[in-house]
């Protein structure tokens, strides 16, 4: 238990972080298993379509701390590398 007041405050701002730091982690996790969703079934125009959106959040998350700024990067890197791929193949 914190004593002293700047403590106490201390471990409300902490708590109300870590709630936001979890929706934000989350909305990543969320973005990254759509996007994988897209391309498993083989839905590239909807991957296609949902990338702007996808590198948005990502950017957003990363920008905060919560990933860092090269996980979120070689994320979408992968990601349009992958799409541009199946362009081809198609």
């Amino acid at each position: 238990m914190p004593n002293t007041k700047s403590a106490i405050r201390r471990t409300k701002r902490t708590q109300s972080q870590a709630t936001v730091n979890k929706i934000r982690k989350s909305k990543y996790k969320s973005a990254v298993k759509q996007m994988s969703i897209y391309l498993e079934s083989g839905k590239i125009d909807e991957a296609k379509k949902f990338l702007p959106k996808f590198h948005s959040q990502l950017t957003k998350v990363s920008k905060t701390g919560v990933v860092s700024k090269k996980t979120a990067s070689r994320k979408i890197s992968r990601i349009a590398k992958k799409i541009n791929k199946s362009k081809k193949a198609n």
